[in-house]
């Protein structure tokens, strides 16, 4: 049972795209922040980011589950072709407005697409969050190893936390392990095992969950401060 209460959140600047989604305030907050996005196909209510914005937020940590810009401006399908750049602009403003809400640390994670944008974000922007968690990363199009999605990869200075299912179609733990190599940061890979790239089901939930929480928490002790 979770011991607070998300609460809608909504930053605007003029010119600005706006940060839109819910914030999970803990009782017993770390000082520490996580800002979660989603894939290509859902919002931030997506069952995974809630389930996992409960999750950390019971450890403490202060988490903004936000809806990527196109999602705000479409309700459903993909992003549109050309979207990217506004995309990373929006997480760069939610990272933004979580450091006016914590003291501490600031986390950005994201599933997919989501999570794929943070990494192309955070290699032109080292100093933009202090480590990225990074739920089934899409390394490559289902049945496509010909595309990789990994040119920004050398450029990546954040240390990050992939999570990958080991039954993922957008790259396999073999791929995934090779790419990492291509990273000049502090890089771990969780692998969950037996799931594919949404990681969980309602019977596996709060196992994933939690295991994903307990895992970041070791990763960030290594690679930082704890959180």
């Amino acid at each position: 049972m979770s011991e607070h209460e998300a609460q809608s959140f909504e930053q605007t600047s003029e010119g600005e795209v706006p940060v839109k989604g819910f914030l999970h305030v803990p009782a017993n907050p770390s000082g520490d922040g996580l800002v979660l996005t989603h894939g290509a196909g859902a919002n931030c209510q997506s069952p995974l980011l809630a389930a996992l914005a409960d999750a950390f937020c019971q450890s403490g940590v202060t988490v903004l589950r936000c809806d990527l810009p196109f999602r705000q401006t479409r309700p459903h399908g993909p992003p549109p072709r050309g979207s990217a750049e506004h995309d990373q602009r929006g997480l760069q403003l939610a990272v933004q407005a979580m450091r006016q809400q914590v003291s501490g640390q600031v986390f950005l994670g994201g599933h997919s697409y989501g999570g794929r944008q943070a990494t192309i974000l955070a290699a032109a922007n080292p100093g933009l969050a202090d480590s990225l968690l990074l739920l089934s990363y899409p390394l490559h199009p289902p049945k496509r190893p010909d595309q990789p999605r990994t040119s920004h990869f050398p450029e990546l200075h954040t240390p990050a936390l992939f999570v990958r299912g080991s039954r993922d179609g957008f790259g396999s733990i073999e791929e995934m392990t090779a790419a990492l190599k291509l990273i000049p940061a502090q890089t771990e890979l969780l692998t969950i095992e037996h799931a594919g790239h949404e990681l969980a089901s309602p019977r596996t939930m709060q196992d994933v969950t939690a295991a994903i929480v307990e895992a970041f928490q070791a990763h960030c002790s290594r690679s930082s401060d704890p959180i």
